[in-house]
């Protein structure tokens, strides 16, 4: 989980032990049937894996594109903290 989200979890009072880190659950994708992202853009841009002239190649992300369905939920269409298109 990226580091902003684990502050916003706990202020939310969600028991830490129920959160997992990115690299705990990348792997898992390919069984999942239905990823539901909730306004994220960045931390799921597979450009940051697959485009090294990308502004955010290298950082770490979800790897949701690799379930089976994926459901976005954003107020915008606009781009991310990056400024980057969403994926």
């Amino acid at each position: 989980m990226p580091g902003q989200l684990n502050v916003l979890l706990a202020e939310a009072g969600v028991p830490y032990d129920q959160v997992q880190e990115m690299e705990e659950v990348n792997d898992d994708w390919d069984d999942v049937d239905l990823a539901l992202v909730v306004g994220a853009n960045d931390t799921v841009n597979s450009a940051a894996e697959d485009d090294p002239a990308c502004d955010i190649y290298g950082m770490p992300v979800l790897r949701v594109w690799r379930a089976k369905e994926v459901l976005v939920l954003k107020r915008s269409l606009a781009a991310g903290y990056a400024g980057l298109d969403n994926p």
